[in-house]
């Protein structure tokens, strides 16, 4: 089997946040606006919303759960769109229209039987602070609110929408030494398995 060293690099103070509570992140919580989008809703003539998802994000979500940590979405607004993107993904954990997002992630986290320091976030706004200031590891992505990035563990260099979650995922897969043994496995086989 063909092997290729990995291109992607972090500092390594970076993995050691992005590794968590006791080395182990074991899920993520992501928000959906301004973090696997660009944060703008486009509202059509019969009042739909539509929204444009980066590639990269989707395949990054689908990794981190390939790696064995939990994408979680708890988002504020629900929309068909978002569903559709959820279910596309094979994502089993969502959470639409939440108001208050740490009142919605509790109760998930107490059902999977995990601990805030087990759990990262990525978030953009005041919404999502509950839940970055519990998390064992915070991200944000470039263009998040200043209070936001100012509680982040990890801003992205990429905005959301344009690939920052797949940048937290790979630091987080990185950090938990799952990035190369799922980038080889893309090497040889079509659906990206790991043998």
């Amino acid at each position: 089997m063909m092997s290729i060293q990995t291109a992607l690099r972090f500092a390594p103070e970076v993995l050691l946040l992005a590794q968590g509570g006791a080395l182990g992140l074991k899920a993520a919580i992501f928000d959906v606006d301004g973090v696997l989008t660009d944060g703008r809703i486009y509202i059509g003539e019969q009042g739909e919303s539509f929204k444009a998802f980066s590639t990269l994000d989707g395949h990054g979500l689908k990794l981190l759960d390939q790696g064995g940590i939990t994408p979680i979405i708890i988002t504020g607004r629900d929309s068909p769109a978002v569903r559709r993107r959820v279910a596309d993904l094979g994502l089993r954990h969502a959470v639409y229209g939440a108001k208050d997002k740490y009142a919605v992630a509790q109760p998930l986290l107490d059902q999977l039987g995990l601990q805030w320091s087990e759990v990262a976030a990525m978030g953009d706004d005041w919404p999502d602070l509950p839940l970055m200031t519990r998390a064992g590891f915070a991200c944000a992505p470039a263009q998040a609110h200043a209070e936001v990035k100012a509680v982040a563990h990890y801003i992205t260099q990429a905005a959301g929408g344009h690939g920052a979650a797949r940048e937290c995922c790979d630091l987080m897969l990185q950090a938990c030494g799952r990035y190369a043994a799922l980038l080889n496995g893309h090497l040889d086989t079509l659906d990206g398995g790991v043998r």
